[in-house]
């Protein structure tokens, strides 16, 4: 079985990992009323999505 000849240095090892952080995701307002949604997706707050109602949504009291 192959063993590496040297040890990996730190900045080696953390200059190879600089591409397996994390993302953040997109993240859009809805037309309507304003709320953070992600892409594609119908809105929680008022339930529409391409300025359609698809969702019945209740108000809280």
């Amino acid at each position: 079985m192959a063993v590496p000849f040297r040890r990996t240095s730190k900045t080696k090892k953390r200059m190879r990992r600089t591409h397996l952080k994390k993302e953040v995701g997109a993240i859009t307002t809805c037309p309507k009323c304003g709320a953070s949604i992600r892409p594609h997706r119908a809105c929680t707050k008022c339930g529409n999505y391409k300025n359609e109602t698809v969702l019945k949504v209740e108000e809280e009291n």
